[in-house]
């Protein structure tokens, strides 16, 4: 049995599922779009004699925010629909469908924090296949400054995981069953973790950055 650990996971890969747990402190989200980011850009008019008409000037937090999420989105536009893809690339199933959330993928091989690579894909199985829903990144602990600007975060227990999305939270690796209630085989154990999911590729009207999206419950029963 090939029991991984954080350590061998890339130092941060694991199971950084959805939150089910209450948000932790950070600034709160209130809509889809994060504070300061998405509001018209301001235009100024010029008077008589200038070069242009008018000028286009938008606040540097939006301009970083929206960078940073089209750059996820282009990179993770290859996974968008295509499950399979995903899963060509390394991303393996994690949990099965929580409601509100997704199925989770993680890629064991990605470590640390870079917008165009994602530990965790989080998935929702549509009538029309798997839809991309979120991006997630994972943490050992919480960040001494967000990675991106009014981020919140979330956290999951230490768990077992199993070959079919299957997890047991457990403070013990040494304490693993070799394999889960349904007879998949145990794949990893995973710490304590910090999780931040970016609802990039669907819309979430709990916010950017909620670990639930109430737009998902049609999906619940994956």
């Amino acid at each position: 049995m090939n029991k991984l650990r954080i350590a061998s996971l890339g130092g941060l890969a694991a199971a950084a599922l959805a939150v089910s747990l209450p948000m932790l402190p950070a600034q709160a989200q209130s809509s889809v779009i994060p504070r300061g980011y998405g509001g018209p850009p301001q235009v100024t008019r010029q008077g008589p004699g200038a070069g242009h008409p008018m000028s286009m000037s938008a606040d540097p937090l939006s301009l970083q925010v929206a960078g940073q999420l089209a750059a996820a989105r282009a990179a993770t536009a290859k996974y968008a629909t295509n499950l399979a893809k995903a899963k060509s690339d390394g991303y393996m199933i994690i949990t099965k469908m929580m409601p509100n959330m997704g199925i989770h993928y993680l890629n064991p091989h990605i470590a640390g924090f870079n917008i165009t690579k994602p530990q965790i894909l989080v998935y929702e199985h549509t009538t029309s296949g798997f839809q991309l829903g979120a991006l997630e990144w994972v943490f050992p602990k919480m960040p001494t400054s967000p990675p991106l600007p009014n981020a919140t975060f979330g956290s999951f227990p230490a768990a077992c995981h199993y070959a079919d999305g299957t997890f047991i939270p457990d403070q013990n690796s040494s304490t693993c069953a070799k394999k889960a209630p349904s007879g998949a085989k145990f794949t990893f154990w995973h710490p304590d973790l910090i999780t931040m999911h970016v609802w990039v590729w669907y819309p979430n009207p709990a916010g950017l950055f909620s670990g639930t999206n109430p737009l998902v419950a049609p999906f619940n029963k994956g």
